[in-house]
């Protein structure tokens, strides 16, 4: 596989099985170009989280090549990978934020964890909790905020390093339908920056709302390309400067 310099990710007739089961996903072929929006859809058990897996390096396949960045992810050292990892944002539809730490301190951790100090980390995440509107609640914990509100909390802990690429597993399905469509809208804002994103969903009414975005549809494993997400060229280079 070549490299261009025009690609996000591009996977190789990858397919994935867990243990001696068949194959969860099977000859999977696409290229993502940077600053595109995506949606990933299927049915429940599809493969979608599988395959979101994948993109964002928590798993391996079984057989293919996966090229990121430039890079063949692949054969790649595993201590190499957490700095490929970090150029990537990931939102779970669990939220998965830390019971005991404010919105704050959830949202900086990515950045104590990459070194940044104290001094230098306060205004970007009060910065960013304020762009997901919620600096009226920068001191509080999970468990006194809404679903909607923790959904943009882990947004927030997702973008606040400026990732080249967001991944975003079912992040509308614990909310109602005008949260779950402001929830997109913060997507779309990152988006605009440059940051390709990838959403995955199973709620078609979804696909609608972004009218410039490329769908991958799994079914059983397999993915088709109803828009042409698969073949489908960059987008002109895209300004980052600062999300608003």
């Amino acid at each position: 596989m070549n490299a261009p310099d025009n690609e996000v990710v591009a996977f190789d007739n990858v397919g994935l099985r867990y243990g001696p089961d068949r194959e969860v996903l099977s000859n999977i072929s696409f290229t993502l170009f940077p600053g595109s929006f995506y949606f990933l859809t299927g049915a429940s058990g599809a493969g979608k989280t599988s395959l979101l897996k994948l993109l964002y390096l928590a798993q391996r396949p079984s057989r293919g090549a996966i090229r990121m960045f430039g890079t063949d992810v692949i054969t790649l050292a595993r201590k190499k990978l957490p700095a490929y990892r970090r150029r990537i944002g990931v939102v779970f539809q669990d939220f998965r934020l830390i019971p005991h730490l404010s919105a704050f301190d959830n949202v900086a951790l990515p950045l104590r964890v990459s070194g940044v100090r104290e001094e230098d980390l306060r205004k970007p995440v009060a910065d960013m909790l304020d762009w997901v509107g919620l600096s009226h609640r920068i001191d509080d914990r999970p468990a006194t905020l809404s679903g909607g509100e923790q959904q943009r909390v882990a947004i927030a802990r997702a973008v606040i390093g400026r990732p080249d690429m967001l991944v975003a597993d079912e992040p509308t399905g614990n909310v109602d339908p005008e949260m779950a469509l402001k929830l997109l809208r913060l997507f779309e804002a990152l988006n605009r920056l440059g940051t390709t994103v990838v959403v995955a969903t199973h709620d078609v009414h979804l696909l609608k709302k972004v009218p410039e975005s490329l769908i991958m549809r799994l079914d059983k494993g397999k993915l088709s390309d109803p828009t042409g997400a698969l073949r489908y060229p960059p987008r002109p280079a895209v300004k980052r400067d600062r999300l608003s």
